[in-house]
């Protein structure tokens, strides 16, 4: 990576960030880390660097429908609830397959995370059977730090004993088995030893609470009655996301590493532990203690330094403005460790002396009760309560515990009460509520694909957490971003992962909507990214794309659902709580964003939209372009990405302006998207088109070799010709979609001067947010060739060509590497930049699932699979397929069955609609039912089916079509 300094030759806080995205910061470490729990007992950890030899996509057999797309380290199953579950069976302690590359201080090479969640929080479970809740309410954080050097084991633990014998769901556990199960919304481990058994289940209850419940059924196989113990045990120390630490260890790194100096803020706190009134449980209080004289001046100097160099970026917009934000909490949140069916027979915050020298495997205090304190409060570093149960031969019995945080304001009785009613229901409910207000997406023949559809939904929404800043609910990109780097970010992320939700959960679009709108600053421009609470991210990025996302979401959104109140909400933009600051409606907020773009961002010499220092791609001038001509660029250069994408957008966002009635507005939107499609058309370099111009002395960029970004957009747009689409989808096929087995890649071939390897990140490695985009464009001109990028763009098809690589089989990261890189199908490390195993900083391996991109795109394509676009009257969409299916959305659906094509309409408003049926041949069509009638076929201008009809508040206007 040295070569890329001597290329860019960036400033200080370039320098910075990009070294927290690209793994600069040098913290030296080795695996002893971590204990030897962590440590596999095999020496031989090249197995994993295997490259995929063939770029064949992997064959689906009939016989595989079910455990398609499962790899190697375990297999899809379908749970008692008929929702997919992972089973996984993989012993990370002796199998080489588990062993990834990281930086092992952040996490251990053989930690392997699955998702629960609700619409409040996010568990991150481990394939060591622990759980850590993250909560973003004051600053994102995990609520339950997992750190055994520290004494500190995450939460969702127990520990079950007869007096003789004991095991725990620690993995290994000590136990004769352990069974584990990553299911839609839960962890479950089945565990057994000594004649017991220890089914335990975490799981967030569906809905807005922030809590999760551990259920815990214990059974005794033994001839002879057992009087037993159990001990939940959840850690309570914060483990913050937080950009403090980061750039404090990077500018000076002789004070700590960004683990080290999160953890020792966390210990900074004081707890007070004691039993809840009603006896159920106990409650962690807890108190910042301050900084040291010396950390709060090593932080001035941090601060100082940031500010300086971030204000001729920025112009000073970093500052934290107002007393609400943050970046750090420091008035975390109570939280709780209650049971919930019988009072608990006792309890303990000291895991020191319960643990003593023996750890999880043999606990000193394990045969010692607990007890039952008082009501003065003790200080702790643990909430632990014990249950004993005596169960006779055959018998078997459930527990159930609630953990979880107590919001300022909540009872938590009345908070509580409502699961202690029907709790063994509690579990199923979650479940089927996850199959629920989703796409749905049953193809003849591939069974799999509804089943990673359910999944990724299920991804998606809960992934949802609250931001107390802005006071909306907000969907991260997570991943490093957020888990390691520290920040949500950057602002386009968020906009994209909500486009689903516009056809099966409209308010988690709207909340989206809001979010976004309130980071507006008072030019119209977004900033990068938000870090703590409501703190703007002091980034070198000015991304020049995104109030195009803005305009995009919320254009689709009211569109497709017939919402124009929702433009009518008022808003305060940030910072939103200064004084005076007025409100200002949706619509006028969306039109301070166009302005922007339009006026300040504008046009270059060629008429394209500008680039800035970056549009989607961060790469695409820092670190890309030299140094002494950054400024210069960021002037003059112009992105054909962006202009392609505004070609579209514009459009869209004139529709939504005719819509409700702002003709004047709408055709200058309308005129912008035309000039736009036009200066496109003329970038055309003989088989694709150009990425970007950058001034007079560095000319254009991807002549020679394509850039994947603006190609889809010039389909989707109408920039393309005939012509030209027939032989850019031609070079797609040739360049990037046929040799990879996973999705197209970002580039035609390598390009020397990245400064990332070859085949990995913005050197042609793959992106599924980008993917998403080529299906949509290919679905446009080839349904066939659509589809078949769908799917090779899916978890399944990744695991197949893959199988021993465990992310990528139940979610991935942002970016996968391509066959073009040396270790293909994995992802990004910076040992690979200088050839070595020396991992520092962060590398994508650090946290390689939870990304939300590729749950997101798969979900949204289905609809644009059909070419679905919404007008002022209705939609008009092409209902052709390769084979049957059914296509499903609360709000709208589409079905193909033999000689009928059929489908609904159900937006939020009553009205009368049109529906344009396009790409299948009239005159073939001999009946048309509207609403359960028979209907006169109406054709327009072009040839093509309209169908009108009403929809109600509870009824969706139907139709159907038959040969």
């Amino acid at each position: 990576m040295k070569h890329f300094f001597k290329i860019s030759g960036i400033s200080v806080l370039g320098a910075i960030v990009l070294a927290m995205m690209l793994g600069f910061t040098d913290h030296s470490n080795d695996l002893s880390k971590f204990s030897n729990d962590f440590i596999p007992n095999y020496e031989d950890t090249t197995k994993w660097a295997v490259p995929f030899s063939s770029s064949k996509l992997p064959e689906i057999k009939p016989s595989d429908h079910s455990s398609f797309g499962s790899g190697d380290l375990g297999t899809w199953e379908t749970d008692e609830f008929g929702a997919p579950v992972y089973r996984y069976t993989c012993n990370q302690l002796t199998d080489p397959i588990a062993f990834t590359r990281v930086n092992p201080e952040w996490i251990s090479p053989t930690n392997h995370m699955h998702q629960i969640g609700n619409d409040r929080l996010v568990g991150v479970v481990s394939n060591y059977g622990y759980v850590q809740v993250r909560q973003d309410e004051g600053s994102p954080k995990f609520l339950n730090d997992f750190d055994p050097q520290r004494g500190s084991y995450g939460g969702g633990i127990g520990i079950l004993t007869d007096g003789k014998n004991s095991f725990s769901t620690f993995f290994p556990g000590n136990a004769d088995s352990y069974d584990r199960y990553f299911g839609t919304g839960y962890l479950r481990k089945e565990v057994s030893g000594h004649g017991y058994t220890a089914n335990q289940v975490i799981f967030a209850p569906f809905g807005d609470d922030p809590i999760v419940i551990s259920q815990v059924t214990i059974s005794n196989h033994n001839s002879e009655a057992a009087d037993l113990k159990w001990i939940e045990y959840w850690d309570n120390h914060s483990y913050q996301f937080s950009q403090r630490a980061f750039w404090q260890s990077t500018i000076f790194p002789n004070q700590g590493s960004v683990p080290d100096l999160r953890r020792d803020f966390a210990r900074k706190f004081s707890h007070n532990v004691k039993t809840i009134e009603n006896g159920s449980g106990i409650i962690d209080h807890s108190t910042f203690d301050g900084f040291t004289e010396k950390e709060e001046s090593d932080w001035a100097r941090v601060q100082y330094i940031l500010a300086t160099v971030a204000k001729a970026y920025t112009g000073g917009k970093i500052e934290m403005p107002v007393d609400e934000s943050r970046l750090d909490d420091i008035d975390l949140p109570a939280t709780f460790l209650l049971s919930l069916d019988d009072a608990p027979t006792g309890w303990s915050s000291n895991p020191a002396s319960f643990f003593g020298l023996g750890g999880m495997d043999s606990p000193e205090g394990l045969n010692a009760d607990l007890g039952l304190k008082g009501s003065e409060p003790e200080s702790g570093d643990a909430l632990m309560l014990e249950r004993k149960v005596h169960l006779e031969p055959g018998e078997e019995k459930t527990l159930y515990f609630v953990y979880g945080y107590q919001e300022e304001g909540v009872d938590l009785d009345q908070l509580i009460s409502k699961y202690k009613t029907g709790i063994q229901d509690q579990l199923r409910n979650t479940v089927l509520a996850w199959h629920k207000n989703r796409i749905s997406f049953k193809v003849g023949g591939e069974e799999w694909v509804d089943r990673e559809l359910l999944w990724h939904n299920y991804y998606l929404r809960s992934n949802l957490t609250h931001d107390a800043f802005f006071d909306n609910k907000i969907l991260s990109q997570g991943h490093v971003y957020q888990y390691v780097i520290g920040f949500q970010g950057a602002a386009r992320d968020p906009m994209q992962h909500a486009m689903p939700f516009i056809f099966s959960e409209p308010e988690i679009a709207r909340e989206v909507i809001r979010y976004s709108c309130k980071e507006v600053m008072d030019d119209g421009s977004i900033p990068y990214g938000i870090v703590g609470s409501g703190v703007v991210m002091p980034a070198p990025f000015l991304p020049s794309d995104t109030e195009l996302w803005l305009l995009w979401l919320a254009s689709e959104y009211v569109l497709a659902n017939r919402d124009m109140e929702f433009l009518e909400e008022e808003i305060t933009t940030y910072p939103i709580y200064q004084d005076g600051l007025p409100k200002r409606s949706i619509k006028e907020i969306l039109q301070v964003c166009y302005d922007h773009l339009v006026n300040t961002t504008g046009t270059g010499k060629h008429g394209l939209m500008r680039l800035s220092n970056g549009d989607w791609n961060d790469g695409a001038v820092m670190g890309f372009v030299p140094a002494d001509q950054e400024e210069e660029v960021r002037i003059h250069g112009e992105s054909v990405l962006n202009a392609s994408f505004t070609s579209y957008v514009l459009d869209l966002y004139g529709t939504l302006l005719n819509y409700i009635g702002e003709e004047d507005l709408a055709s200058a939107s309308k005129k912008v998207a035309e000039e736009q499609k036009m200066a496109v058309r003329e970038q055309w370099a003989g088989k694709w088109f150009r990425r970007q111009w950058l001034n007079d002395s560095l000319g254009w960029i991807g002549e020679d070799v394509m850039w994947l970004e603006p190609q889809p957009w010039a389909i989707i747009g109408g920039a393309s010709t005939q012509e030209q689409t027939k032989k850019l989808v031609s070079s797609l096929n040739e360049y990037m979609r046929d040799p990879s087995p996973i999705g197209a890649y970002l580039h035609s071939e390598k390009i020397e001067s990245m400064p990332v390897p070859a085949g990995t990140l913005t050197n042609a490695g793959i992106w599924p947010s980008i993917n998403g985009t080529l299906i949509w464009a290919l679905a446009n001109v080839d349904k066939s060739l659509g589809w078949e990028e769908w799917k090779k763009n899916t978890l399944a098809y990744h695991a197949e060509a893959y199988p021993e690589v465990w992310y990528g089989i139940w979610s991935g990261p942002d970016s996968y590497n391509s066959v073009l890189a040396d270790h293909p199908g994995h992802t990004y490390v910076s040992a690979d930049n200088e050839g070595d195993e020396v991992l520092n900083g962060v590398n994508w391996t650090d946290f390689p699932v939870m990304n939300m991109h590729p749950h997101a795109w798969p979900l949204y394509d289905v609809p644009k699979l059909f070419g679905l676009e919404f007008t002022t009257e209705g939609f008009q969409v092409n209902p052709t397929f390769p084979s049957d299916y059914h296509f499903s959305s609360p709000l709208i659906s589409l079905k193909k069955d033999g000689s009928t094509i059929s489908g609904t309409y159900h937006p939020a408003t009553p009205g009368h609609w049109k529906i344009v049926i396009q790409g299948i041949n009239a005159a073939e069509y001999t009946s048309l039912l509207v609403n359960g009638k028979s209907a006169d076929l109406g054709l327009n201008e072009k040839g093509e089916i309209v169908i009108q009809g009403n929809n109600t508040t509870e009824e969706p206007l139907k139709w159907e079509l038959t040969k």
